[in-house]
């Protein structure tokens, strides 16, 4: 496989600089929507870059630490809990990736999205299904806004010690309905996510 497969038709087509972009815990009850958006070197290969989600949490600490070190260029944002349950998940998730991209040093000519919908990307962009398992820069992203966000769950647990977010990261996990149910909603949570417990 070809990790560069989709960078090279772009740039074949005369477009020199381009991005990965991708998403952390849209899925969760509680905590931010993380997105990074990465550039990095055309054609670089980074041993065991992945699919975040295919790797460990170990794997993706040091993976971490080799792309922020290698990029040209990398930025990470969130949209808070407040804003996911004012403009929907998917609206905040889009503002976290705007935030991501806006930050980046070159602005880049065109994003790849991970997904199949972009319509709330200010940036020209392309969709690719399951990018961070087809797209470098793509993959390098997934494992940035994953780690960025494990690692503020974590210090969140700190702050909530009663909800275990260390152990879940804010996921619908048995153990973290139960703890929901027994201290009630904390001021992280997306209460528009939590609709089936009232």
């Amino acid at each position: 496989m070809d990790w560069w497969e989709y960078e090279k038709v772009l740039s074949a087509d005369g477009w020199r600089i381009l991005c990965g972009v991708d998403e952390a815990g849209r899925g969760c009850l509680a905590g931010p929507v993380y997105a990074a958006a990465v550039i990095l070197p055309p054609c670089l290969m980074i041993e065991g870059l992945n699919d975040s989600k295919k790797l460990t949490a170990i794997q993706r600490e040091r993976l971490y630490g080799i792309i922020i070190e290698k990029a040209v260029s990398y930025a990470v944002a969130s949209a808070s809990e407040q804003e996911i349950d004012e403009l929907n998940i998917l609206n905040a998730t889009y503002l976290a990736m705007n935030r991501a991209i806006q930050k980046l040093e070159p602005t880049p000519e065109i994003a790849l999205i991970d997904g199949n919908r972009a319509k709330g990307i200010q940036y020209l962009s392309r969709c690719i299904v399951g990018g961070d398992g087809k797209s470098a820069q793509i993959a390098a992203a997934s494992i940035l806004a994953k780690v960025s966000r494990d690692r503020f769950m974590r210090d969140l647990s700190e702050e909530y010690p009663e909800y275990a977010f260390h152990i879940h990261k804010g996921y619908g996990t048995t153990v973290h309905y139960e703890r929901i149910r027994e201290y009630g909603p904390s001021s992280v949570h997306r209460r528009t996510f939590l609709k089936k417990l009232h």
